[in-house]
This record gives structure tokens, sequence and C-alpha cells, in this order.
């Protein structure tokens, strides 16, 4: 059997591909594809497969709130490719992409059904959080839904908001988890790590001077976790690799202007990965980053963090 074809359609560009059979979709943004989003997906595949229809995701790039209230909008979990590739991981067998704008913020939820749900995927089913709201001014909700979809000929069901432990389960928890350095917290309520993806750059090479080479990643992910140091996973070409990572500016060798950088120190690694994508997964905060008085200082410290990191990995299975 060959492999079934996955689709990335955008709107208004994109028909639906005629391979899409009685659309189940599941509309949110998806940031960060956590507990709460893998319960959705594994409904809408469920229920396709007892229709041998198609499950389909319907997301918004950009986010709503970077069009709709851009002083507020919060830093994102993911970029649209990872979020794409996720979502291709998690079952799926298309993505649907709205490309927000201010004109169509603005909106009445009819407009949006008609337009989106029936003309362009033809929706037969339909699947939202219970908080979903959207439509000019957030005013549509699940009840109104229902009742658009009644009228156009397709269902809407809605699943609860999911809980772990004693925390909902959340985006918004998450990035705040995430910024606040709890990275380790946040892959629970994930489900998996939280990953930055980027390019290795060249640097000005004194990690390799003293002894530990890094790798410095170029990323368009929004959210890095606050200055610091990290056990991480480093994926290139598919392989996992134990890691360290600094995420800040270097105050030792004089601050960087730029902002925060991340490098990465691949344990047990010496190929060159200039120019090369490198996938970062945070584990768990080790330390705050510090100023050391000079390089020899420095050099201790990091064979300290190597040796409780390689402690943390070997209790684990990468």
């Amino acid at each position: 059997m060959g492999t079934v074809p996955f689709f990335v359609i955008r709107f208004p560009d994109d028909p639906r591909p005629a391979e899409w059979r009685q659309p189940v979709v599941a509309i949110g943004n998806f940031d960060g594809l956590h507990r709460g989003h893998a319960k959705i997906i594994e409904r809408v595949r469920r229920q396709a497969a007892e229709r041998a229809a198609t499950p389909v995701i319907l997301t918004f790039d950009p986010h709503p709130s970077h069009v709709v209230r851009p002083d507020k909008a919060p830093a994102l979990l993911m970029t649209l490719p990872q979020k794409l590739d996720a979502l291709a991981a998690a079952g799926v067998r298309g993505v649907a992409v709205v490309r927000f704008t201010h004109e169509l913020s603005q909106w009445e939820p009819a407009t949006f059904v008609g337009a989106v749900l029936v003309d362009w995927l033809q929706a037969t089913e339909v699947w939202v959080g219970g908080n979903f709201l959207f439509g000019r001014a957030r005013s549509g909700n699940f009840s109104l839904l229902r009742t658009l979809g009644a009228r156009q000929g397709f269902r809407v069901e809605k699943i609860d908001p999911v809980r772990y432990r004693e925390f909902v389960v959340s985006s918004t928890r998450v990035r705040r988890l995430v910024a606040e350095g709890r990275v380790d917290e946040a892959g629970t309520l994930l489900g998996h790590h939280y990953t930055i993806d980027g390019l290795v750059v060249a640097g000005d090479g004194r990690g390799h001077r003293i002894g530990f080479p890094t790798a410095n990643l170029a990323t368009d992910n929004e959210l890095l976790p606050p200055n610091g140091v990290y056990a991480t996973v480093a994926v290139i070409d598919g392989i996992v690799h134990a890691s360290i990572t600094n995420v800040g500016v270097r105050p030792t060798f004089g601050r960087s202007a730029a902002g925060p950088m991340v490098e990465t120190h691949v344990f047990d690694f010496d190929r060159d990965l200039y120019g090369r994508g490198l996938r970062l997964a945070f584990l768990q905060r080790m330390r705050e980053e510090r100023t050391f008085p000079d390089a020899d200082a420095l050099r201790a410290q990091i064979e300290a963090d190597c040796r409780r990191a390689r402690a943390l990995f070997r209790g684990i299975s990468l």
C-alpha cells in the first residue's frame, strides 16, 4: 500500500484537495501541540476512521492575536513549519491554514462558517475546544457554531479542557512555564520536550578554545527559555545526541549586543555543523547564567555542568 498523502492548503488561495472525503475538522491554533491538542486530534481521527472520512486540522497564520492585538500577542511555542511537521506526525491527513488578516478578523461568525467551513472545506463534522471563540470581536462561541452547523448541514462537537494532575493544560500555561525556565514542567504538560529549530551559524570559537566546542543556533522560534544552562537533546540528521545548552549573553567574555544566544555543546561529537539544521529539545534547567573571573573558572564550571548532565542522561532513555 502506498503512503496516504498529507496536504497543506491555504485560504483563500488553494482549493480543497479532491482526495479529502467528507472532512472531519478540528479548529484551533494548536500552538505547542500539547496534551489537550492531542486529545482533540485523536478524537477527530477516530471519528473520521469510523466514516471513512478525512481528518483535517484548521488553523490560522499568523496567530490571530498578532493581528488583532499585536501589543499583547504571546511569543509562540512553535513556528508554522514545526506545527505542520507535528500535525503530520500526529496522523491527520491534512492542514487547512487560514491566512488571518485584519479584514478577516471583522467577519461575522456566520460569514466565517459559510466561506471557510462550508464553501471551502465542505466539512461534515467540526470539533473545537470548549472555550472556542471566533468571528468579529470573538462574538461566536460553541453554541453559535453548533446552531450554524445545523443550518449548514454539519455536526459540531467539543472537547472539554484536559487536566494533567491539578492543572488545565493550555498553551498559555506552557508558555509561562517555558518563560520561567521550568522546561521540565512545560514538557510534562506538552507531552513532549519543548523544542526549537534552527541553523548552526559560525561563532567566535571561544568554546572550542577552552575545550567545549559549541554549535551556535540561529532560530526563528519566538520563545526562548530565560538565560541559563540547560540539559538538552540535539537532533542532527535524525540522530539524537545528549548535550548541554547555554542561553544568554556570555557575560564572562563581554555581553552579546545582539541579545540572547543559543550555544549547544554536543557530547562526544566532533563533526562540523556549520550551515546544518539542528533541533534542540530542552529537558531541564541546571543553573542560571553567571559571570566568571576568567576562562579557567568557566571551564571548570562547564566540566561540572557536563558531569551533572551526563548523570541525568544516564537515568533517562533518549
